[in-house]
C-alpha cells in the first residue's frame, strides 16, 4: 500500500499594506480641516446661489446633518480600524513572546541537563540526574528513565497533581542504545512536547555512554594501578599492563620494547598470531624508534605496522618514560586498517605512562633481588669461613693428635675423639639449619597459613625445639605483605635456633583491623639496645632491616627482650 505524501502547509494570502495607527491620525488632523473647510466654502457658494428660501435651509440641513456626521464617521472609523489593527499585533506579539519564553525555557532546561550529565559521576547519577531534567524541560508530572542493566530512575514535578494518577496521559520514547523515557502528563502531550521528549532522549544516551566510558576507564586504570602495585616480575606486568590497553581498542597484537643499560631499545614481551613469548633481545622496529624519539603517541602507516607485527595494516605506538627518561615503548597493532580510528588516546598514553612506573619497580625489586643473593653468598662465604670450615680444621688438628697418641697414650686419644665427634655432630646440625634457613619457601602454592603451619613444623623437628602455633580471625593480605611476614617469622625462628638456646617457642597469628605476628620464646634473652643491627646467621636480616621491611608496608614492629627471659618478636602489617 503507497503511502500519500504529507499534506504541505499552505501559506497564508499576503494582507493589504495597512498604513499605520500614526499616519492616519496625522493624515486626519492635517488634511481633514482644510478639506472641510473648502467643502464648506464651495457648498455655501453653490447655496448662495439658490434664490429660493426653502431650498437654501434643505440645502443647509441637508449638508451639515448627514455629509457632515458620516465625514466625521468615516475619520472616526478609519482611525479605529488602525487602533485594532494594533491591537491585533500587540496580541499577537504577546503570543509569540509567550511562546518565545516557553522555547527558552525548554532550551535552558535542556541545556542545564547536558551540564548536569556531563558532571554525573557514575550511571546511578546518569539516571537520577536525567529524569529530574525531563520533568523540568517537558512540565511532565512524572519522569521514570531505566538504561540497559537494570538501573532506573523517577522523578515527579513541584506542582500538584489535580488529575488520578489513572488518567494521566503517558508519552514514551527509546533511549538510542536502549532504555526508555516514559513520561506523564496532566493533559495530552503535543507535537512539541514530543519533539523535545525525543531530543531529551538523544542527550541521555550521550550521557550514558559518556558515564559508561568513563566506568570502564576507570577500570581499567584500577586494573593497572593493581597489576603494577602487586607484579614484580617483569614478564608478567608488561602481559597484564598490555592486555588491558589492547582490550580497551580491541586491539588483536601488542608489543613492549624496553630500553636497556645503553640505552638501545630492544623487544622485551610479544604476543601477535603466532604467539605469546619474550624478545630474546630483538632490536626494536623503525616505528618503535619514531615513537621514541618524537616522546608522543603516533599512529603507524601500513608498511611500518607490517614491520612490527606480520599481517598487521594498523598500529599504534606509545612512549613510556618518567623522570628518569625513555623507559620504553608500548605498540598495540590490529589487522583492520582503521582499527585505531576511534581510539581514546590519552587514555592510553595515561596507561603507559603507569606501565613505565611498574617496569622501573620490577627492575628495581629485580635489582634488589640480585643484590641480596649477592650479600646472601657473602654471609654464608662468612659463615662457612668463620665457623664451619674452622670448626673441621679444628677437628682435623684434632685427629691429627689422635693418630699421634693411639698407641702412646690410648685413653687420652679416645677423650680426643669423642670431643671431635661431638665437634662434628654440632657442625653437622649447624649446616643442616643453615640449609632449612636457605630452603625456598613457595607462598604462591600453597598461600600464607598453610606455608607458616609447615614451616613451623618443620622447624620444630629440625633443631629439636617444641613449637607452638596459634592462627586466629581472618586474614587477608596482599602478595607483598605476605612475603614481608613470612619473612619475618623465618628470621624470628632462625635468631631463636642460632642464638636463644630455647626449649620452646610459640608462634600466633591474629587477623583483625591488622594481621599481627608474635614469635615468643623462653630462651636465654638479650639486651635490645646492643644488639639492633646484628645481623642473623640464618637469614641475613638483623633487626633494623626486619623493622624497616614492616614499616615499608605500614606496619609495626618491636622486640621486647631482657637477658635470661626470653625474646618476643611482633609484627603488625595493614589487612588488604
Amino acid at each position: 500500500m503507497t503511502e500519500l505524501p504529507a499534506r504541505l502547509p499552505t501559506s497564508p494570502p499576503p494582507k493589504p499594506r495597512e498604513v499605520p495607527l500614526s499616519d492616519r491620525v496625522r493624515l486626519v488632523r492635517n488634511v481633514l480641516p482644510p478639506l472641510i473647510v473648502l467643502v464648506v466654502a464651495v457648498v455655501e457658494y453653490f447655496i448662495a446661489g439658490l434664490r429660493d428660501a426653502g431650498r437654501e435651509v434643505w440645502a443647509h440641513l441637508l449638508f451639515y446633518g448627514l455629509v457632515g456626521p458620516a465625514v466625521t464617521f468615516f475619520s472616526v472609523e478609519w482611525i479605529a480600524e488602525g487602533t485594532r489593527a494594533r491591537e491585533r499585533a500587540e496580541r499577537e506579539l504577546r503570543d509569540l513572546y509567550g511562546q518565545l519564553s516557553a522555547s527558552h525555557g525548554r532550551l535552558r532546561a535542556v541545556q542545564e541537563l547536558m551540564r548536569d550529565l556531563s558532571g554525573a559521576a557514575d550511571m546511578g547519577a546518569v539516571v537520577e540526574v536525567a529524569a529530574r531534567g525531563a520533568v523540568r524541560a517537558t512540565g511532565a508530572v512524572q519522569a521514570t528513565l531505566t538504561v540497559p542493566g537494570g538501573l532506573s530512575g523517577t522523578a515527579r514535578g513541584d506542582m500538584p497533581v489535580t488529575t488520578p494518577s489513572a488518567e494521566l496521559q503517558s508519552l514514551k520514547v527509546g533511549i538510542p542504545g536502549g532504555g526508555a523515557l516514559a513520561l506523564h502528563f496532566e493533559t495530552p502531550p503535543g507535537p512539541e512536547t514530543e519533539a523535545l521528549a525525543q531530543a531529551l532522549a538523544a542527550e541521555v544516551a550521550t550521557g550514558v555512554e559518556a558515564a559508561r566510558q568513563r566506568t570502564l576507564d576507570l577500570m581499567t586504570l584500577y586494573s593497572v594501578d593493581q597489576s603494577i602495585r602487586a607484579e614484580r616480575n617483569l614478564r608478567r606486568l608488561l602481559a597484564r599492563v598490555t592486555r588491558n590497553m589492547a582490550e580497551r581498542v580491541r586491539a588483536g597484537a601488542r608489543a613492549a620494547y624496553l630500553s636497556d643499560q645503553d640505552g638501545v631499545l630492544r623487544l622485551e614481551y610479544r604476543q601477535d598470531a603466532t604467539g605469546e613469548g619474550m624478545g630474546g633481545g630483538n632490536l626494536a622496529p623503525p616505528f618503535a624508534l619514531r615513537v621514541a624519539e618524537a616522546d608522543t603517541p603516533l599512529s603507524a602507516t601500513p608498511g611500518e605496522a607490517a614491520e612490527v607485527f606480520p599481517g598487521a595494516a594498523s598500529a599504534l605506538g606509545f612512549p613510556m618514560r618518567d623522570e628518569e627518561g625513555l623507559v620504553g615503548v608500548l605498540v598495540l597493532g590490529d589487522a583492520r586498517p582503521d582499527a585505531f580510528t576511534d581510539a581514546r588516546v590519552p587514555l592510553l598514553a595515561l596507561l603507559a605512562a603507569q606501565a613505565a612506573l611498574g617496569v622501573r619497580n620490577a627492575r628495581a625489586y629485580l635489582y634488589s633481588e640480585e643484590l641480596a643473593i649477592s650479600d646472601e653468598r657473602a654471609r654464608i662465604a662468612r659463615e662457612i669461613h668463620d665457623g664451619v670450615a674452622q670448626s673441621l680444621a679444628f677437628c682435623a688438628l684434632k685427629l691429627d693428635l689422635v693418630a699421634r697418641q693411639l698407641h702412646a697414650d690410648p685413653e687420652r686419644a679416645e677423650a680426643e675423639v669423642r670431643a671431635a665427634t661431638a665437634l662434628l655432630r654440632e657442625q653437622i646440625k649447624e649446616v643442616r639449619r643453615s640449609i632449612f634457613a636457605l630452603r625456598p619457601i613457595d607462598l604462591e602454592r600453597y598461600g600464607l597459613l598453610e606455608t607458616v603451619r609447615r614451616y613451623v613444623e618443620d622447624f620444630g623437628q629440625q633443631n629439636g625445639i617444641r613449637t607452638t602455633l596459634n592462627i586466629t580471625g581472618e586474614i587477608h593480605l596482599a602478595p607483598g605483605d605476605e612475603a614481608v611476614v613470612f619473612r619475618i617469622l623465618q628470621e624470628s625462628l632462625n635468631n631463636v635456633a642460632k642464638h636463644a638456646r630455647a626449649r620452646e617457642v610459640t608462634v600466633t597469628l591474629h587477623g583483625g583491623q591488622h594481621v599481627t605476628l608474635r614469635v615468643q620464646d623462653d630462651g636465654a634473652g638479650f639486651d635490645p639496645a646492643q644488639v639492633s643491627g646484628r645481623v642473623s646467621s640464618a637469614g641475613g636480616l638483623g633487626l633494623m632491616q626486619m623493622r624497616e621491611r614492616v614499616e615499608s608496608r605500614g606496619g609495626k614492629y618491636r622486640v621486647l627482650s631482657e637477658p635470661g627471659h626470653g625474646t618476643l618478636v611482633e609484627a603488625e602489617v595493614p589487612q588488604a
